[in-house]
């Protein structure tokens, strides 16, 4: 050092005493860590789609990835990993650990049952650990990454640590990664309000939950697959004037309600207008956000339902029903001449009516006018405070008939759009 340079005559290790120390913090971390083995588990070696062959749940592991890398760049609040065994949860969680250990801090990672079996240890005579010191290393970790909670946090004793443990980190907005292979509604209501606590908590289903929901689903089929959003052309086949307009008020009106999630929406007009590719992209938008919703056409619903009555049923009619009309969006296609025979009246009725009084987002595309439509389901949909109408009258969305479509033109609520 020149005479008269800050450090001027203080000890400075040289550069490979530096990173001798550099090497041993990071050692010392990852002994802190509790990580093990799970320390060769990075971002560089974790497919950023994940391994499933399935878009959609490619889709969600995508969003998981990178929003996992924003959090270990930046720990802050609570992020909860859901999705079944060997769907890369665990993967995401340790690479968040590592990246974290990789920049100096310090991070604990515990697998929820060994955490469970660790502090039960601590009350037998030869530990060489106390409780109150296994249990502050825990809950004060200034990052805290929690593996696998799910089942085993079912008896009076795991819930109470555990939301011991929770709380705490809850109440001092410690940073705390938590995955779990059980859905968030099934979990201990105490838990639950806490991991889904929105000023808190990023929720991210790294794969969709396999239910009788996806299996019954349409999004991922080849053709609705690609109805988003992006795909929507407004223009149409060279559409001016008039028609053009009014598809890109339909397309204005889809993308402000897939936003908002506000009430009901229902689009109408003839077959081709563009009313499967809107209502697909709604569902789309809220699959990508990770969040849990149904896409089905009428008919199939309808066969669905029937087919619960078959002796080689594996779910009962009331299962399917509950799934159905509770799902958080539902996105009811081709509403039409299907509907007309009384026991098609009823189940769509009982459906409809549920998510009436329950103010569940509804999304319901259908050629017919509210006239045709039974009139207890018709009375449903009219409710100005509730329903959005829009009528697409632009020509045929295919390039197909050229004549406009037979409903009102813009969107309203309520009966006033009829």
């Amino acid at each position: 050092m020149a005479f008269g340079h800050p450090d001027f005559g203080k000890a400075v290790p040289c550069r490979c005493v530096q990173s001798e120390w550099e090497d041993q913090r990071t050692d010392r971390l990852k002994r802190y860590s509790n990580l093990g083995p799970l320390t060769r588990l990075t971002f560089d070696n974790l497919l950023s789609h994940g391994r499933s062959p399935d878009p959609g749940n490619q889709r969600l592991f995508s969003k998981a990835f990178e929003t996992a890398k924003a959090y270990a760049d930046n720990p802050r609040g609570w992020l909860v990993l859901t999705g079944s065994s060997g769907s890369g949860k665990t993967h995401l969680a340790a690479a968040v650990a590592n990246y974290c250990i990789d920049r100096g801090l310090r991070v604990y990672f515990m697998i929820v049952p060994d955490l469970l079996d660790h502090l039960r240890a601590t009350f037998t005579p030869n530990s060489q650990v106390t409780y109150d010191e296994l249990f502050e290393l825990v809950r004060n970790a200034p990052l805290l990454i929690l593996d696998d909670l799910g089942v085993q946090s079912g008896t009076p004793w795991a819930k109470e640590k555990l939301f011991q443990v929770l709380n705490h980190r809850f109440n001092s907005q410690l940073p705390t990664v938590i995955t779990t292979n059980v859905p968030l509604d099934q979990l201990d209501e105490n838990l639950q309000s806490r991991l889904t606590d929105p000023a808190l908590s990023t929720v991210l289903d790294v794969e969709r939950h396999s239910s009788v929901l996806n299996a019954m689903d349409s999004l991922d089929l080849s053709l609705p697959a690609g109805m988003t959003f992006e795909a929507f052309k407004p223009k149409g086949r060279n559409l001016v004037g008039t028609a053009r307009r009014n598809l890109e008020d339909a397309y204005r009106a889809a993308l402000s309600f897939a936003k908002s999630l506000d009430g009901w929406l229902v689009l109408m007009g003839p077959p081709g207008r563009g009313k499967t590719h809107l209502a697909a992209a709604i569902a789309h938008y809220h699959r990508q956000q990770g969040r849990e919703n149904l896409f089905i056409l009428v008919p199939d619903l309808l066969d669905y339902l029937r087919s619960t009555y078959a002796p080689d049923s594996k779910i009962t009619y009331d299962q399917l029903f509950n799934k159905v009309r509770t799902v958080p969006l539902l996105v009811l296609d081709d509403y039409g001449e299907q509907a007309a025979t009384p026991w098609a009246k009823e189940k769509l009725y009982q459906i409809i009516n549920y998510r009436y009084n329950a103010r569940l987002p509804t999304v319901i595309t259908t050629a017919l006018s509210l006239d045709d439509i039974d009139a207890r389901i018709s009375s449903r949909l009219a409710d100005p405070g509730l329903t959005m109408f829009f009528a697409i009258t632009a020509p045929d969305y295919r390039g197909g008939d050229s004549s406009p479509a037979r409903s009102v033109r813009g969107s309203q609520r309520g009966r006033g759009a009829r």
